[in-house]
């Protein structure tokens, strides 16, 4: 059982990038064609035909990869959609006689969030969530838990709020009490071999995610597995569906 497979990993995201992309996709070729096409005709008009069509061209081509690389909700998304693909594709390497993984489902209760990964398997219950930040970004815990210079003061919050949304259901549905372990699968920023352990939630690599759930003591029997993975199946749908 592994939902509808890692292609669904960023499925919602996904689908909100290309929404917003397809809300701003006529604003901004009209703009791109208005400068380029202003400049264009300025430069040809002072420096001849060719060398206007070639800044005509540049610009148009400068404006494409800004909107493509600046900090934006658009951006965003589509980054966000690109890593949950990326950790969906590495947990479909865990074995599937152990492991049953979950991909871009909707937390019970009408919170309108999503849970990226649900790992069941022999070594417990992991509730994944991928973190996207550029490759020099470093990731510290001093007390406080920090990308860079910036602070990340809700992400461990949402983090522990989803792995209990998800235990307190779970126990509901099966009758027995399940822990629920939150992960956050980094892609891009540089933290220990380890990973950070902040406040009950565990920062590690994306790459090495899979080693840490395997390399767990076992607590659950291939019975145990497979009935907590059909409870997560009934009471968390695909978030693409909501």
């Amino acid at each position: 059982m592994s939902g509808r497979g890692a292609s669904m990993a960023g499925a919602s995201a996904r689908a909100r990038y290309r929404a917003l992309r397809a809300q701003q996709r006529q604003e901004r070729a009209v703009a791109r064609l208005v400068v380029s096409g202003v400049a264009g005709s300025m430069a040809a008009g002072l420096l001849g035909w060719l060398p206007g069509v070639a800044v005509g061209v540049g610009l148009l081509l400068a404006h494409l990869l800004y909107f493509r690389v600046r900090p934006c909700a658009l951006t965003a998304w589509r980054r966000g959609a690109a890593a949950e693909r990326r950790t969906g594709r590495r947990l479909s390497r865990l074995d599937p006689a152990y492991f049953h993984v979950l991909h871009d489902r909707a937390l019970p209760g009408g919170l309108r969030v999503n849970l990226d990964h649900l790992v069941v398997g022999h070594t417990g219950v992991y509730a994944i969530s991928s973190r996207r930040w550029p490759p020099l970004t470093r990731l510290r815990a001093d007390g406080r838990l920090w990308a860079g210079p910036r602070r990340l003061t809700r992400l461990p919050v949402r983090a522990r709020r989803a792995a209990s949304v998800v235990a307190d259901r779970i126990a509901a549905e099966t009758g027995r009490e399940v822990e629920v372990s939150p992960v956050i699968a980094v892609h891009g920023g540089r933290l220990p071999r380890g990973g950070i352990l902040f406040d009950g939630v565990l920062l590690h690599r994306a790459e090495r995610v899979n080693r840490l759930i395997e390399r767990q003591p076992v607590l659950f029997t291939t019975a145990e597995v497979a009935a907590i993975a059909a409870a997560a199946e009934r009471i968390l749908p695909p978030m693409i569906d909501i």
